[in-house]
């Protein structure tokens, strides 16, 4: 939930109508439980009003409206709100329709609105967002891929724009006023604010209001006993949470909209903690541990079933070129079959868990090294999806859009440690 490439996609729709990815309001399922005992059921209430699905259309605006206030471009929004608007423009909220989901809604019926909302619920909710996909589909554009750069055009294309989260019936919703800032207008002085001002929301600095697009319902699809996206229940049972840290403490610091998760590597560097120790070689044999903790990510690292986080170890020659048959690796992952009906593994690390890769190998004649790394691959679902998809051609108008898609998804692999040891052979009598 950051980096450059879109989330989500739609993979045996008929069977279950693309709930991955796309989250269900979780606040639906216990607005009634909570409303008459718990002090926060105006949130709950409010959630449940403010993520019906689908959302309905803005309606007329209030005659005294400029253009500037009545446009849903997150342009005009950027005007007053510049830094907010530079954030976004760099999230991956903002690239939430790019050329993976492009490219399966060209391959859909135009007017299946239905079909359309599986993964638009999500990634461009505007009931205005869905018109334009309707309209864009049925003129028998087959459209050019998306790069990427700042968002622009189409509503639809720029994904979750800030009316998704803020806007309801052309009434500004929002975080209480910030505490650094002067003292909140009254209600009256709203009147004469851009906008009419805002309505300040308890909701908007709770994690709940996450849990509408990263959080499966209860009865949601599962794999193996576990919901298939249950990031919100995993950050409930988390020590973040029982500190007070919600989703925004991490994502959204200082306010900041820039929803950086795994495809960021300070991000998670921030959250993880990484030692190398013991590497040595003895009676012809190699041997080091690299261990990964999960110190302050909230949730299962890596959440969902999209990333992986590969740890490995590799013997390396004079020439700096790995050595065949050295290679050794611990894989951090929910790993499920492509068609979703199984899932193959899941090593996944809850907070204050570690996984370590414990090498012992046999060292090579030609060893002069030894390079101990973690690589992380925050799309590695969708890139074999995107691969699967183009190799069954089964993509029609959207096949050139899903090979820039599968560019983007390689292209997100990077680096979070590596480290070469050189290596002297010390055998014992």
């Amino acid at each position: 939930m950051d980096g450059g490439t879109e989330t989500g996609f739609i993979v045996n729709r008929h069977r279950i109508k693309f709930q991955f990815a796309c989250g269900f309001v979780f606040s639906m399922l216990i607005s009634t439980a909570m409303a008459d005992s718990d002090p926060s059921a105006s949130i709950s209430t409010f959630l449940s009003r403010h993520w019906q699905r689908p959302l309905q259309h803005q309606g007329e605006a209030p005659a005294s409206f400029p253009a500037l206030e009545t446009s849903l471009d997150p342009r005009a929004c950027g005007t007053c709100h510049p830094q907010q608007f530079q954030d976004w423009q760099g999230s991956l909220h903002a690239h939430a329709m790019g050329p993976g989901l492009l490219g399966q809604l060209m391959d859909m019926n135009p007017v299946s609105r239905a079909e359309h909302q599986a993964c638009l619920h999500c990634h461009a909710p505007l009931a205005e967002q869905a018109d334009e996909v309707v309209a864009w589909l049925s003129g028998g554009e087959t459209g050019s891929p998306q790069e990427e750069t700042i968002p622009s055009g189409p509503l639809y294309n720029q994904g979750l724009i800030c009316a998704g989260c803020h806007l309801r019936n052309f009434q500004v919703h929002g975080p209480h006023r910030n505490k650094a800032l002067p003292p909140s207008p009254s209600l009256a002085e709203n009147a004469h604010l851009p906008h009419n001002g805002w309505q300040p929301q308890d909701a908007f600095e709770s994690s709940r209001f996450c849990a509408a697009c990263h959080q499966f319902e209860a009865d949601g699809y599962a794999l193996n006993g576990k919901l298939l996206e249950n990031t919100f229940e995993e950050w409930k049972a988390s020590p973040q949470a029982k500190e007070g840290k919600s989703c925004q403490s991490c994502h959204m610091p200082d306010r900041r909209h820039l929803w950086r998760g795994i495809h960021d590597k300070a991000t998670v560097l921030s959250g993880v903690r990484i030692s190398l120790d013991g590497v040595e070689t003895n009676n012809d044999r190699v041997s080091g541990t690299l261990s990964l903790t999960n110190t302050e990510v909230g949730h299962q690292f890596p959440t969902y079933v999209t990333p992986r986080v590969v740890m490995e170890a590799i013997q390396l020659d004079s020439l700096n070129q790995q050595i065949s048959g050295t290679r050794q690796e611990q894989i951090i992952a929910r790993q499920v079959s492509l068609d979703l009906s199984r899932e193959l593994f899941d090593s996944r690390l809850a907070p204050g868990e570690t996984a370590h890769l414990e090498y012992q190998a046999p060292h090579h004649p030609e060893t002069q090294s030894i390079l101990f790394r973690i690589q992380v691959e925050p799309d590695t679902f969708y890139r074999d999806f995107y691969r699967a998809t183009l190799n069954s051609g089964s993509s029609d108008k959207g096949a050139e859009t899903l090979r820039l898609a599968l560019q983007n998804a390689e292209a997100s692999v990077y680096t979070l440690f590596r480290r070469e040891i050189p290596l002297e052979l010390n055998s014992e009598p």
